[in-house]
């Protein structure tokens, strides 16, 4: 095999930039997109060259799709990810992974028997800060993790204007997955345990049935215990859509990674900004950073037959983690245990 026949399922923003790198990239070819609406199917297929549709069931019978990306809004990734590995397909998944354990464990064995790949897009861990926090950690330079603090806050255009679907999601299972796999990577142990709250005004009095802010306590195998927090109600005045930050405090010393500013500020006469470029960036005509690096690794694992830097496995410790803290919400902040996975999928997600 010399490229990865790559099919799309979602082609909103995620979808899209998918669409775009796999294109660009020498490792793969896109062969078929799909999508709700047949308007964007057409509007994509034609800009793109590439046939379209509106049942991706129907795209899903070509002979001529090797892996299938799922871009599409989060409660809908299972059943697009489960039908992509019954039809014998590799699977990259947005995150988070599916928004419950049951799902992502039925996911897990069926890649399994399928003997198929599966990577969820948790990009971040391509960023070089991250990348390099990570390995001082490794290599014990903070002593042992103990403590620390991670907090992924968006501004309140993005849960009432650029998302449509706000309201069928939380602001954890967008943006706190980011930080829980990345802290989970980080101290290099499995999460325990979490309790957490949340708040409904803000957005529930616009017609956007969700909360506003949720805040986590998560406690894992070895000890350590972080807070995660996450909302979408920051005035539109911020200077940066996301505001991104993770602290982490070990027995002899610290790391803090804050992505608000990634270097460059700007100010015009009609705002002050820091600019995002980190994840994705046109650079010389081709998208560049983190999110399309995420991408290529999953052609190189199917064309190298190598696991994914990512599997279904760590997003599947996400989900169960989420799911705990949405558990706790409910249960009015009682400590709720995450859900350990089973004997079978240890064995051989674990190696």
């Amino acid at each position: 095999m010399d490229q990865v026949r790559i099919g799309i399922i979602g082609l909103g923003k995620m979808g899209r930039m998918c669409l775009r790198v796999f294109t660009e990239s020498h490792l793969t070819t896109v062969t078929a997109v799909s999508a709700r609406r047949q308007e964007v199917v057409d509007e994509v297929s034609a800009q793109y060259g590439v046939p379209g549709y509106a049942d991706y069931r129907k795209m899903l019978e070509r002979n001529d799709v090797d892996a299938v990306i799922v871009a599409t809004p989060d409660n809908w990734h299972f059943e697009f990810a489960k039908a992509a590995l019954e039809s014998g397909r590799h699977v990259f998944c947005e995150k988070p992974f599916t928004t419950n354990t049951a799902e992502a464990d039925t996911l897990l064995r069926l890649a399994h028997k399928m003997n198929r790949k599966i990577q969820v897009a948790f990009n971040h861990r391509w960023l070089s800060a991250y990348q390099k926090a990570h390995d001082m950690i490794a290599a014990g330079e903070i002593g042992a993790p103990m403590t620390g603090y991670a907090r992924k806050s968006d501004t309140v255009i993005v849960s009432t204007n650029n998302i449509r679907w706000a309201g069928e999601t939380t602001c954890a299972w967008l943006l706190s997955a980011h930080d829980i796999d990345l802290v989970r990577w980080f101290v290099a142990s499995e999460p325990v345990e979490a309790r957490a709250w949340g708040r409904k005004e803000v957005l529930v009095a616009r017609g956007i049935p969700t909360f506003d802010v949720i805040q986590a306590q998560v406690k894992f195998a070895n000890g350590a215990f972080v807070t995660f927090e996450s909302g979408w109600i920051y005035p539109n005045t911020f200077p940066t859509n996301v505001d991104s930050y993770i602290q982490l405090i070990g027995t002899s010393g610290h790391v803090l990674l804050d992505r608000k500013r990634e270097s460059l500020e700007v100010s015009t006469e009609k705002e002050f900004s820091y600019p995002k470029g980190f994840l994705s960036s046109e650079i010389f005509g081709r998208l560049r950073g983190a999110f399309p690096y995420c991408l290529e690794d999953f052609a190189y694992a199917i064309l190298n037959d190598t696991a994914p830097r990512v599997t279904g496995y760590d997003g599947r410790q996400v989900t169960a983690t989420l799911e705990a803290i949405h558990e706790s919400i409910a249960r009015e902040g009682e400590n709720v245990l995450v859900a350990q996975a089973a004997a079978d999928i240890l064995s051989w997600s674990q190696g």
